[in-house]
């Protein structure tokens, strides 16, 4: 008795994720703003939202040592902490 197995033509295609791959952080560079981050997140219940400042400044050093595509802050969700620092800065 022969198995006939009938496989369709489509095939699966994979996709990069919309972000890229975010390279490792071999010499540590952003490990500082890490570590704050997971204090907060560990004093605050790991309630994220208590620790979005944190999580603002560990992305800003990632962008700013090339370990991750330069992004603005607002496409990152971080709209309402930049009008916040805006609007403690009063102007001249």
């Amino acid at each position: 008795m022969s198995t006939a197995m009938n496989f369709s033509s489509k095939t699966f295609t994979p996709r990069p994720p919309d972000k890229g791959a975010f390279p490792l952080d071999h010499f540590g560079e952003c490990s500082a703003f890490k570590e704050r981050f997971m204090e907060c997140l560990r004093h605050s219940g790991y309630e994220s939202a208590a620790c979005r400042q944190r999580a603002m400044a560990y992305l800003e050093c990632r962008m700013d040592r090339q370990l991750m595509a330069n992004e603005p802050l607002e496409k990152l969700g971080f709209k309402d902490l930049i009008n916040e620092k805006s609007e403690e800065k009063p102007g001249k």
